[in-house]
Parts: structure tokens; C-alpha cells; sequence
């Protein structure tokens, strides 16, 4: 379906655009005016709680300081370039490993070099200036994308000595964090895998049908109770966040903050998961 190609898309009206979303992606009419369900409510959230903080805040290159502001910017993964053009870049200047990523979007033009000696330079420039000319709100309404302006950030590739990176995305309501979605072997060739725990690193049972669940063991990040206390802070106030961080070799690094994961169009298994996440959310007063 093409619906959700931005020179289509902007054609819809916000509401009438998420209606069509979300039965596509779901298989069902959304009730946004009352909303009940997690994903229900995150689309009530897009229309009716826009606050411009939220722009910087899911900025990739202006939450840094934000970030360093609210907890310390040794909590940044160190940040290697930042330009308007991906002709401005200086690939000699870069080490072998790094990650190119536009921060204004999620996904397209992003690169994660493992060896820059094999890297297609002229095919990265091509896809990050692609990645460029997106206004990433029109794919899903989240209107805290609609006015960033874009630009390319380098930063360092991240791994444990292990060779291994998980990433933990800490699921906020109202400030409040009840639980904890581990993605490990993000970058294999075999696709994620996902583990869900509650606080006091339990495992839950709830999966999502896009990733595959590991019956295996996850030791608990040695500053699990630290990452669950940032992610309060950056939480307060909000009726819905995620909060990500990574533990890299014992030390914390955050990763970023989004208000819609997927958009608010994800299925849970088993379904009635959308109904008890929902329930947590108290959402504000309508803001239009």
C-alpha cells in the first residue's frame, strides 16, 4: 500500500490518515475520540498532546544536550560529526567503525560501518541525502518529527568487549516505568531478538509477532536500578515514553527517546497486552 508515501500522504488529514493506519497495520477501526488500548491512545497523544519540547527531545542531535542537562553528558555516546550535506563529510577523517544516522527520522540514510575499508561511499552520500529530504511526520503523524531540522550525526560504533550490544527500552507511564523491551543481537544477520522484563527483572510474558523471543538467559544489566532511575526523570510528566539506553563493558550510554514506538500501529502477543498498557496511561487534557 502506498498510503503512507509522503506525496500521497499528505493529502490526508491527520485524523483521517491515522484511521486508515491503523485498521492497515491492526485490522480494525481505532476509537481515538475515547480511547481505551495502548495503541489507541498513542494516536489520541499524536492529535492532541503537542508540545514543542518534544521536538528537541526526539531530536537526535539537540537531545544531547538536553540529555547532558538532565543527567550528565557522560551518559552521551560520543558524537563524531554533525553536518547539513553528506558531501560534508570526511570519510578519512572517520575511524573504520562509526554510525551515520540522520536525526530527524528513523531508519533511512542510517549507516553502521563495521569496516570502512568496504564502505560505498558514493551509495551512503546517496541514501543520507535521501534520508534528508524526509519530513518523517507524514509517515506516522508523530508531530514532534514535523519541524526538526535535518541534519547528519556521526557517532561512535558502540559494542561490549564481548562483541555484543543490547539495547534496553524502558516502556514510561505517566514517569512511571513498568517494564523493560531487551533487544539483543540487534545487528546479526538473523534480525533481533526480543525479551521483555518487569522491574525487578522478571520476565514477562509478552512478545511482539515482528521479533523472535529467545528462551535463553539475560543477566540483568549491572546498573539496571540506574538506567530505571534516568528513565523516571526523562519520563516525568509525559503520558507515554520509551527511554533507551545501552550498558556498554559496565557503563550506562542513552540511546534515545521516542513517544510512539512504531508508530502506535504494533500488535502484542498475546493481544489482550494492548488493553493493560492502555490502562496505564492517563492521558491530558485535549490540546488541538
Amino acid at each position: 500500500m502506498v498510503i503512507d508515501k509522503p506525496f500521497v500522504s499528505r493529502f490526508f488529514s491527520d485524523k483521517c490518515y491515522i484511521n486508515i493506519m491503523y485498521r492497515l497495520h491492526l485490522g480494525k477501526k481505532p476509537n481515538i475520540e475515547n480511547p481505551r488500548t495502548y495503541n489507541e491512545k498513542l494516536q489520541w497523544l499524536k492529535l492532541y498532546d503537542r508540545r514543542d519540547e518534544h521536538t528537541v527531545m526526539v531530536d537526535k542531535y539537540e537531545v544531547r544536550k538536553y540529555v547532558a542537562d538532565k543527567i550528565g553528558e557522560e551518559y552521551l555516546i560520543p558524537l563524531l560529526g554533525v553536518w547539513d550535506r553528506a558531501e560534508d563529510i570526511d570519510f578519512d577523517k572517520l575511524p573504520d567503525k562509526f554510525v551515520l544516522k540522520c536525526n530527524h527520522n528513523s531508519g533511512k540514510g542510517m549507516c553502521i560501518c563495521k569496516d570502512k575499508s568496504k564502505l560505498d561511499i558514493a551509495k551512503v552520500c546517496k541514501e543520507l541525502n535521501e534520508g534528508l529530504k524526509e519530513n518523517y511526520f507524514y509517515k506516522g503523524r508523530e508531530w514532534p518529527y514535523k519541524n526538526i531540522k535535518p541534519r547528519i550525526v556521526c557517532e561512535k560504533y558502540m559494542e561490549c568487549s564481548s562483541g555484543d550490544l543490547k539495547d534496553y527500552k524502558f516502556m514510561c507511564y505517566n514517569g512511571e516505568v513498568k517494564h523493560c523491551f531487551v533487544f539483543s543481537d540487534r545487528f546479526s544477520d538473523s534480525g533481533a531478538y526480543l525479551t521483555v522484563f518487569d522491574t525487578n527483572w522478571e520476565r514477562v510474558a509478552l512478545s511482539r509477532p515482528k521479533f523472535d523471543v529467545r528462551n535463553i538467559e539475560i543477566s540483568k544489566p549491572v546498573n539496571y536500578e540506574k538506567m530505571i532511575e534516568f528513565a523516571r526523570i526523562f519520563a516525568e510528566g509525559i503520558p507515554f515514553s520509551r527511554i533507551d539506553f545501552y550498558e556498554v563493558d559496565g557503563k550506562i550510554y542513552f540511546g534515545e527517546i521516542t513517544f510512539f514506538p512504531s508508530s502506535g500501529f504494533q500488535a502484542f502477543e498475546p493481544e489482550n497486552w494492548d488493553d493493560i498498557m492502555g490502562s496505564w496511561i492517563t492521558l491530558p487534557e485535549k490540546k488541538s
